[in-house]
């Protein structure tokens, strides 16, 4: 007989690459990973990792085996899905995955509204980009995942994924209190009188995030299609730290309101005039769908989404 939990250790490695990626993939230790694996080539009898550099590589029969784990872990998932729908209630453990400002302004009110209402259901929550968390979902590692693209870049979704609209997230610009177009808006956390335009920013430093991320991605992407070239002077992963750099007046930086808290008073919020919007949602393996800890996580994700409009 295979071991389950030993297929789901090979399915591990061949989707991370790696022991150490199998590894964390999995929350175990590198031990744990090559003990399992050596365990389940003693039950098949022929070696499943051949060494490859300073790393290891699947053998023909490591792949060929690898190929039927996702299949076993896929059916498993199905008929996990199937009693948990039979039983007719939320139980057990949902894993999520947020990004930044969601972990902030979504997720709180949700998770509240799911513990008073699902009391068997423990949630366990991850802060990871949206790239990262929805792969995270294809490869098992998360059961849900909250997600966003902007209203001028869509970011791909997997075709084994669903997803469904939470809600649009406008954004400002930030500028320093002293900044030329700082007039522009009426107080220093409210809406402006009239909005700017992102080419009147086009002599500014920007303050973005890390590069490589789809939002730093976007931001680029974006002024660069108004003509600009952006000058990206700083890169700060959260959205405090990018405001406490225009406060000081090293720059300007993209503002969203979701889970956006207080701002700094030397700063300044100036409405973009062509309404520049993220769109957030959350996903899920299809193959999930019927789980009732799925569904009463998306619904207490749309009533906290609402009451954020």
């Amino acid at each position: 007989m295979l071991n389950l939990e030993r297929l789901r250790t090979l399915d591990a490695l061949a989707r991370h690459g790696s022991v150490s990626g199998a590894a964390d993939g999995l929350h175990v230790t590198t031990s744990a990973v090559s003990q399992q694996l050596a365990k389940l080539e003693r039950e098949v009898g022929q070696p499943l990792l051949a060494r490859n550099g300073r790393g290891v590589r699947l053998t023909d029969a490591g792949r060929l085996l690898a190929d039927h784990a996702a299949r076993i872990i896929s059916q498993v998932e199905l008929a996990q899905a199937d009693v948990e729908a039979q039983r007719g209630c939320a139980v057990g453990e949902l894993r999520i995955g947020a990004f930044p400002t969601a972990m902030r302004g979504l997720l709180p009110q949700a998770l509240a509204a799911l513990r008073a209402g699902h009391p068997e259901l423990r949630v366990r929550v991850r802060e990871q980009e949206p790239e990262e968390s929805m792969a995270a979902v294809v490869r098992g590692d998360l059961d849900l995942a909250l997600a966003i693209d902007w209203h001028n870049k869509r970011m791909p979704v997997p075709a084994e994924l669903t997803r469904t609209h939470l809600l649009d997230d406008t954004v400002d610009i930030a500028v320093p209190a002293g900044h030329r177009l700082a007039d522009r808006t009426a107080s220093p956390g409210g809406s402006g009188k009239a909005g700017i335009s992102l080419a009147e920013c086009g002599d500014d430093d920007w303050i973005s995030w890390n590069e490589g991320q789809f939002c730093h991605e976007w931001l680029v992407f974006t002024l660069r299609g108004t003509g600009i070239e952006p000058r990206i002077a700083h890169i700060a992963e959260e959205h405090h730290t990018q405001l406490a750099f225009v406060e000081a007046g090293l720059g300007v930086c993209v503002a969203p309101k979701l889970g956006r808290g207080p701002v700094p008073p030397g700063v300044r919020l100036l409405p973009v005039c062509d309404s520049v919007r993220r769109h957030v949602y959350a996903v899920w393996r299809a193959d999930a769908d019927r789980r009732p800890s799925i569904r009463a996580a998306v619904d207490a994700l749309r009533q906290a989404a609402a009451g954020l409009r």
